[in-house]
């Protein structure tokens, strides 16, 4: 698929999926929603041969960030997320880590705005504000080699949960038929948690 190689690990207590999005014709890379376990996720980028520029949150739940902070440290690299989530990220309630028995938070250096295209790694990315799932939930949306990481907003045959802070199933509703089903069908969806999918098959088969 073009010039992005796209590697998955499973991470953390809820089984988040963390990417590594690689530029094959450069070696840059994305890290989106480091879950947890820095060290595994670090040793994946090196045995990639991967050059880091960026860390992408869809959102901020606990899960998705917990390895957000040291990774900005050891690579020198900016932890991105849409700006209505900055309430949720260093929140320890908002963010559930504190439910979780953690108690831990992540501040972005660069916030993003709904419709912004952002160039990093040597991708045009789109960001789209699908709030929802969390207020400030987002999800990032590469055309040019038809992938959208969709965080928590869009699963496998089903929606993310709204029953948390700032969550709304209306907004999710509304997100993800005028935000997410508008694109092109072959567009392939990295979710974060479960198996990828694409839109045309959620488009015809998910309940949501």
């Amino acid at each position: 698929m073009g010039k992005i190689q796209i590697e998955k690990m499973v991470l953390g207590m809820v089984a988040t999926n963390c990417y590594l999005a690689k530029n094959t014709e450069t070696g840059a890379m994305l890290i989106v929603d480091p879950a947890d376990c820095a060290g595994r996720i670090a040793a994946k980028i090196g045995a990639m041969g991967g050059r880091p520029e960026a860390v992408l949150l869809t959102h901020g739940h606990f899960d998705h960030i917990g390895a957000a902070r040291e990774l900005h440290e050891h690579y020198g690299i900016p932890v991105c997320a849409y700006s209505d989530e900055v309430e949720i990220m260093e929140s320890v309630d908002k963010n559930l880590s504190l439910m979780s028995g953690m108690g831990f938070t992540a501040k972005a250096d660069r916030l993003f705005s709904d419709g912004e295209v952002v160039k990093l790694a040597g991708f045009d990315i789109t960001v789209l504000h699908t709030p929802g799932h969390t207020i400030g939930s987002c999800c990032y949306y590469i055309e040019q080699e038809q992938v959208l990481f969709s965080g928590d907003t869009l699963f496998c045959c089903s929606v993310g949960r709204t029953d948390f802070p700032t969550g709304s199933m209306s907004q999710i509703h509304r997100s993800i038929h005028e935000k997410l089903f508008v694109l092109p069908e072959d567009t392939k969806v990295y979710p974060g948690h479960d198996q990828m999918t694409d839109i045309g098959y959620e488009k015809r088969y998910n309940p949501y």
